[in-house]
C-alpha cells in the first residue's frame, strides 16, 4: 500500500470537524483519487472535552498547535484557527521551518504576512495551499493557477462575503430596514465576533486581494484595498435601485491598468437581470476575465462547513496527487511590488443626500456638481419632512475623482444635512 499523507489538524470549529467528517466518510474514495490514504495523525483546538459530534479518539491530541505543526507523523499542517497573527500564523511558520506543506483558510493572516510566508515556505520546498480562504466552496484559486493560467487576466470581480449578500437581499425581499436584518443575520451566527470584518467589507478585501495576487503576478497587497462597507445602505436605497433595473451588491473589483492595480471593495449598483445581480441569500460569485478565455462566472456556496472543508480537501488531495504548485501562482520572488491606483473609469453614480427643505437647496447641489464636471440624469426628491427633504441624483458617467471633489464641496452650500451617500454603477 502506497503511504499515507498524514495530516495535523488545527482548530476543530465548523470547518474543521467539516474536514474530520470528509476523511472519516470517504476514505476509500479520497485514497483511489489521491492515489494513497489520507489519514489524520493529530489535531488541537481550544478546548479539549468538548462535543463536536466528531470521533477524535485515533488522533493525537495537541494543546499547542506549534507542537501540531512540528510533529513527525505529520505531513502536512492544516490550518483552520483564523486570525491574521497570533497561535494561527505561529504554527505556521513552525510548519515551514520543518518543511512541512501547509493547508489554510485563513485569508486574514494571508493577505497580511502572504508574501513573507511564500517566501519562506518556498526557500523550504515546501508548499502553501489556500483554495478555502476564498469564496469556501467555489474553487476559484484553482481556476486562476491552473484553468486560466494560459491567460493575460484582465479583470478580477465578484460577491465575496456571503453575510452581506444575504444582508442586502433580506432588506430586499422583506422590505426590513438595514439595523433589523443586521440583528437577524447576526442571531442566526452569519457574523463574525467582529462584524465589522463582513458589513465593513474587510473579510472580502482580504479575498479580493489574495485573487489579485495571483490574477496579476502582484504582492499581496491588501493595504491598497479601497473598502467601503454596506452599513450605510438604506431599505430606500434598495427599493430606488430596484425602481431602476438594479440590485446594489457588495462588489470588489480588481485590474491592472497602465496607472497601476486598482482593487476595490464597495458596494456597487449591478443590473438586476446580470448574473451578480441575480445572486441571492449567501451565495457567492466570482467573475473572472482573461483575454484568451473571455468571461468566466464560478458561482457557489461562499461558507458553511461542507463548502469550506470541500475546499480544503482539494487542497490536501493535491498535495497527496504530488502536485507542486508556487502559493501565488508563480515564484513569490518574482511576485511585483503593486502600484496603488483609482479607478479612472467614468461610470454613473447614484447619490442620496438630505437637503433643507429652503429655496434654492436643489440649486445649490446642482451647480457643485456642474462646478466639478459632472451632469445630473434624473433627480427626485421624496418622503419630505418639515425641515427636510431627502433627495436622489443618478449621474450621467463620472469619475470617482470628480464625485469626490463635488461631494467635499456639498458642505460649503449650507443645505446638506450629514454625509450623501454615493453608490457606482458597475457594468459586466
Amino acid at each position: 500500500m502506497s503511504t499515507p499523507l498524514r495530516l495535523g489538524l488545527a482548530g476543530l470549529g465548523t470547518v474543521g470537524t467539516g474536514v474530520v467528517k470528509i476523511i472519516q466518510n470517504h476514505a476509500g474514495l479520497l485514497a483511489a483519487r489521491a492515489g494513497r490514504p489520507v489519514e489524520i495523525s493529530a489535531v488541537s483546538a481550544r478546548t479539549r472535552g468538548k462535543n463536536r459530534g466528531v470521533d477524535l479518539s485515533d488522533y493525537g491530541w495537541e494543546d499547542d498547535p506549534v507542537a501540531l505543526a512540528t510533529r513527525d507523523d505529520v505531513d502536512v499542517f492544516v490550518e483552520l484557527m483564523g486570525g491574521a497573527d497570533g497561535p494561527a500564523k505561529a504554527a505556521t511558520e513552525a510548519a515551514i521551518a520543518a518543511g512541512k506543506d501547509v493547508v489554510t483558510a485563513n485569508k486574514a493572516m494571508l493577505a497580511t504576512h502572504g508574501q513573507a510566508l511564500a517566501e519562506a515556505a518556498e526557500a523550504r520546498g515546501a508548499l502553501i495551499r489556500f483554495e478555502a480562504a476564498v469564496a469556501g466552496g467555489i474553487p476559484v484559486v484553482k481556476a486562476l493557477t491552473e484553468g486560466l493560467a494560459g491567460n493575460r487576466m484582465l479583470r478580477v470581480m465578484g460577491v465575496m462575503n456571503g453575510t452581506c449578500n444575504y444582508i442586502l437581499t433580506r432588506m430586499e425581499n422583506a422590505g426590513l430596514p438595514y439595523a433589523e436584518v443586521f440583528e437577524e443575520a447576526s442571531a442566526l451566527g452569519y457574523l463574525e465576533a467582529d462584524p465589522t470584518l463582513d458589513v465593513g467589507g474587510i473579510d472580502a478585501g482580504h479575498k479580493l486581494a489574495l485573487l489579485a495576487s495571483i490574477a496579476f503576478g502582484t504582492r499581496v497587497a491588501f493595504d491598497h484595498v479601497e473598502l467601503e462597507g454596506i452599513e450605510r445602505i438604506s431599505i430606500d436605497d434598495i427599493r430606488h435601485a430596484a425602481d431602476m433595473g438594479f440590485r446594489i451588491k457588495l462588489l470588489g473589483v480588481a485590474q491592472m491598468t497602465g496607472r497601476g492595480l486598482e482593487q476595490r471593495m464597495s458596494p456597487c449598483l449591478v443590473p438586476a437581470g446580470s448574473p451578480l445581480g441575480q445572486l441571492e441569500n449567501a451565495t457567492n460569485m466570482v467573475v473572472l476575465e482573461g483575454d484568451a478565455s473571455g468571461q468566466i462566472v464560478l458561482r457557489g456556496a461562499g461558507a458553511g462547513e461542507g463548502p469550506t472543508a470541500s475546499a480544503v480537501m482539494s487542497d490536501v488531495l493535491d498535495i497527496a496527487r504530488g502536485i507542486r504548485l508556487s502559493t501565488f501562482g508563480q515564484p513569490a520572488a518574482t511576485l511585483a511590488a503593486p502600484i496603488p491606483a483609482r479607478a479612472t473609469a467614468a461610470a454613473p453614480y447614484y447619490l442620496r443626500m438630505v437637503l433643507q427643505d429652503k429655496p434654492g437647496a436643489l440649486a445649490k447641489v446642482a451647480t457643485v456638481l456642474g462646478e466639478a464636471g459632472i451632469s445630473i440624469d434624473r433627480m427626485r426628491q421624496y418622503d419630505h419632512a418639515d425641515t427636510t427633504a431627502p433627495v436622489l441624483i443618478v449621474t450621467h458617467k463620472t469619475t470617482r475623482d470628480a464625485l469626490d471633489h463635488a461631494m467635499g464641496g456639498f458642505a460649503a452650500t449650507g443645505v446638506v444635512v450629514g454625509h450623501p451617500v454615493a453608490i457606482r454603477t458597475e457594468t459586466l
